[in-house]
């Protein structure tokens, strides 16, 4: 009983999962382990490392397909009644409309404010950071038809809920979205990877914390570097709808409200607890191939169950009230896979942990480079160790 107890206390002392890793590193050796695993398996039991760590200098090529697709068919067989849980969720636009009342509200309230004085950015960071981000994650929602059952009214409602956000984004997300979710990690295609260029010059601490600082500007522009989009009427909406709301508001109140929407932007993709779910989602740990990551903690309540990015990525159909129940469904297949305990230490992980960087991404090959013969890159045996 002594020796078990002893046993069970060293791993107490070493198990920082709980704390979302907030251990300092130990020089010279391999960072604890980042994810958790709610069912430990035989194949992983969450607290050792299932492969080496990965090569630094390249991506995680992979020849695989994505897994989503082939899970999602077997929970269907597994559990048929999971398709009770698909259809759009009525709630999305009231929520959506208080948090555009909040933020408006707000910004007019501060009109009057200095956009550098100390209550100004508190709120544009705390709350008004909070409400823009779950604004990004309504449209993201909403992306996917899972605010109403006609698709023009849920794209009315995807510019409408833009409104805080200051610039048009709503309709150029949908289409890069939806080929990220049909082409998860293919290169070229999958907007939400990392450039090559990102690679070569952001692949250290320093990068990393200008990466983590500056997410909301590598989110918005890549995708205009990687792959152009062909404008659509509601690319027009979009923008007509934001400038006209940009000039009302700024003729009528002034500059300054127009600040504190641009200024929570900014901060719902920089260093806030709740942004830690750009990087959580589809960045490689642990010598693990795995290329989505849940979480299951709290803030999920602020933004729209992204957490279960898993169960989003495997029934993109199912809303963000019923994710939890999916998970419930099945936790035969969502509780053994890794998962991360913590978002904002997330950021700090990835920042300061050698063992993840810029390179942390599964790459494939896009499918019609692969149906005409192209190979990977050399570093594609990084993927074949570690299979």
């Amino acid at each position: 009983m002594a020796g078990k107890s002893g046993s069970r206390g060293a791993q107490a002392e070493v198990d920082f999962s709980y704390f979302g890793g907030a251990e300092s590193l130990t020089e010279g050796k391999r960072s604890p382990r980042r994810t958790v695993v709610v069912s430990s398996t035989e194949k992983d039991d969450g607290q050792s490392y299932p492969g080496p760590p990965q090569d630094p200098t390249d991506f995680l090529w992979l020849m695989t397909e994505e897994p989503h697709r082939s899970r999602r068919m077997v929970i269907m067989k597994a559990h048929p009644e999971v398709t009770k849980l698909m259809g759009h969720e009525p709630l999305t636009k009231y929520v959506v409309l208080g948090v555009v009342s909040l933020q408006l509200f707000i910004a007019v309230q501060l009109r009057h404010s200095h956009p550098l004085s100390f209550w100004f950015l508190i709120l544009a960071y705390a709350v008004g950071g909070t409400a823009n981000h779950n604004l990004f994650l309504a449209i993201h929602e909403i992306t996917h038809n899972l605010a109403f059952k006609g698709v023009n009214a849920n794209k009315a409602l995807a510019v409408f809920a833009n409104i805080p956000i200051g610039i048009p984004y709503s309709a150029a997300f949908k289409k890069y979205h939806i080929e990220h979710h049909k082409h998860l990690g293919e290169d070229g295609i999958d907007t939400d990877l990392p450039t090559n260029l990102e690679l070569l010059c952001l692949n250290n601490v320093l990068g990393k914390t200008f990466f983590a600082t500056f997410q909301i500007f590598f989110y918005a522009l890549r995708p205009g570097f990687v792959r152009t989009q062909t404008p659509t009427k509601w690319h027009l909406i979009n923008l007509v709808v934001q400038l006209i709301f940009d000039y009302i508001l700024v003729s009528t109140f002034g500059v300054r409200p127009l600040l504190y929407l641009l200024f929570s932007s900014f901060f719902a993709g920089s260093l806030h607890p709740c942004a830690g779910h750009f990087i959580a989602e589809h960045y490689v740990w642990d010598g693990l191939n795995q290329e989505t990551y849940s979480y299951y903690g709290p803030l999920n309540v602020l933004a729209y169950n992204v957490g279960y990015h898993n169960e989003h990525h495997d029934f993109p159909s199912i809303p963000w009230t019923r994710l939890p129940a999916l998970r419930a469904l099945a936790p035969e297949f969502y509780d053994t896979i890794p998962s991360h305990p913590s978002w904002p230490m997330v950021i700090v992980n990835f920042i300061r942990d050698k063992n993840v960087g810029m390179f942390a991404r599964v790459k494939r090959l896009a499918k019609g480079s692969r149906l005409s013969g192209q190979v990977t890159p050399t570093t594609s045996g990084n993927g074949s160790d570690r299979d």
